[in-house]
């Protein structure tokens, strides 16, 4: 039987005679028209194993051999027909070139196999069946089979009904394996659900100690998060919804993300109950905007208690799509469970029906370009971070300075000029120091020299930066506007009492 081969994936197929029984009428069915395989191989089944009961299942809800070889104490099997497997075997390159600890993994698959499958001590007979009928998505079925216990009988009602239970046992035990993540963030893009291990990897790297935030201001988000998780209880005993809305605003580049990170990574650790990470990067698909929220809440609701983030809320949540996100947030259906968190460099761009409503995001934290105490402690970060370094001396003195000449700055520019100062320094390498009278107890130290000319240069940059802005500003307040002419309310920004939606600067 010839097979075209891409030169990437090897593929494993018998040679010779198509054979006999179910192997037989699949690799006969595929050198001709294929209209409805999953009839063809049923009617084979029935053919070949009359006296077995049949449960077809889609394998892409259900894929039985990665459920047995994740759990090798519970579950075995073994290839009936080693010579009549298909498999399809293919190299996935490490997703990043460089200082990959993987290298790359080989994947497979199982494109034809027949095994025998044991689970709670029951043999199942298992046929495992890729289509590829027309342009279906998942085309590929697990038909699952359980005979008599002894040959040549007719299974009874009474067995079959427990040859059923058995099956729906071990579907049931695969499905919600394959529901749960594994060390891994839900990510959606694109119209669908991945899941992303890399970036899980990533939070786990997260931590509070590397957030630069007023005490209060950073206790206030991790007990409004953490303890929302803690306190269905309490929501219970008020009769009010088990659900929450956060905001994170403000200009870029001042912990929004690094302190989702660490919310992400706090949330992975907790295991009563449970909270997984959903994370949306888009509404755009095939299917259009709403067909994306509808399937984002859905999965929500499946998946909760769970974070739900929206980075960049404002660019997300369109004028088009606004009613029906909303209808999602707090409509008829039950959100239990649910904290969200959006993410904006622009709340003045924010549809007022979001920024403004309590019952949806009731919590907003300002993430402000850093005061000079926070910059102070920036600086120290570093310091501490650099103690160890010997190219480098960073007396505690130059932590202040550092601080006095970049107001305005932001978390991103201030690591930006630590990062470019110590590139520098590194590009100089072993430079004789020149010695002299030091008026000044930092004249002559290297790393205040550079980060000097570095911070005049992002200063500059900002600068034009500023220019630039005006311009978008008049945009905004247009935007701005526009939005509050539509929901007949006074432009933003406006005064929100403190009784209703608390805010932090």
């Amino acid at each position: 039987m010839s097979r075209p081969y891409d030169d990437f994936i090897h593929v494993s197929a018998p040679g010779g005679s198509s054979g006999s029984g179910v192997p037989g009428a699949y690799f006969a069915n595929t050198d001709g028209k294929r209209i409805f395989t999953e009839g063809l191989i049923v009617n084979s089944i029935r053919t070949h194993h009359p006296k077995h009961h049949l449960t077809v299942h889609r394998a892409s809800q259900c894929n039985l051999v990665a459920y047995a070889d994740a759990h090798t104490k519970e579950v075995s099997y073994k290839s009936r027909d080693v010579d009549q497997l298909l498999i399809e075997r293919a190299f996935i390159p490490p997703s990043r070139r460089y200082n990959d600890e993987t290298g790359g993994v080989f994947v497979e698959n199982v494109a034809f196999g027949c095994y025998d499958y044991t689970y709670q001590g029951i043999t199942f007979l298992i046929y495992v069946v890729d289509g590829w009928d027309g342009t279906m998505m998942f085309s590929k079925n697990n038909y699952i089979l359980l005979g008599p216990t002894k040959d040549g009988e007719d299974l009874t009602t009474e067995q079959k009904g427990a040859a059923q239970k058995s099956t729906d046992a071990l579907i049931e035990a695969c499905s919600n394996w394959e529901q749960e993540l594994h060390d891994e963030v839900l990510v959606f893009d694109g119209g669908f659900w991945q899941k992303n291990k890399e970036l899980w990897q990533n939070v786990q790297k997260a931590s509070w100690d590397d957030v630069i935030l007023d005490k209060e201001k950073k206790k206030s988000i991790i007990d409004d998060v953490i303890g929302f998780f803690d306190g269905e209880d309490r929501y219970t005993q008020f009769g009010v919804p088990w659900k929450r809305g956060v905001i994170f605003y403000g200009p870029p580049g001042n912990g929004k993300t690094i302190s989702t990170k660490a919310l992400i990574h706090d949330c992975s650790k907790r295991t009563s109950p449970a909270v997984e990470t959903l994370y949306v990067k888009s509404f755009q698909s095939w299917q259009g905007p709403e067909a994306s929220i509808r399937q984002i809440f859905l999965k929500a609701r499946q998946m909760a208690p769970c974070l739900l983030i929206f980075e960049d809320i404002d660019s997300l949540v369109n004028v088009s799509v606004r009613s029906y996100f909303l209808n999602e947030v707090d409509g008829l259906e039950s959100n239990h469970g649910i904290l969200m968190i959006g993410s904006t460099n622009h709340l003045e761009l924010l549809d007022p029906g979001i920024a403004k409503r309590p019952s949806r995001f009731d919590r907003k934290y300002l993430f402000d370009n850093p005061t000079t105490e926070e910059r102070t402690l920036y600086c120290e970060y570093w310091r501490n971070k650099l103690r160890h370094n010997k190219m480098v001396e960073f007396p505690q003195i130059m932590c202040a300075r550092i601080a006095d000449i970049t107001q305005n700055f932001s978390f991103a520019y201030m690591k930006e000029a630590f990062v470019a100062a110590l590139l520098v320094i590194v590009a100089k390498g072993d430079e004789p120091k020149t010695f002299r009278y030091q008026r000044d107890e930092l004249e002559g130290n290297l790393l205040w020299e550079v980060i000097q000319q570095q911070i005049k240069a992002l200063r500059e940059e900002m600068e034009e930066e500023t220019v630039e802005g005006s311009r978008l500003d008049m945009v905004s307040t247009i935007g701005s506007e526009l939005n509050a002419i539509q929901h007949n309310r006074n432009p933003w920004p406006m005064n929100i009492s403190a009784n209703t939606i608390p805010r932090y600067r």
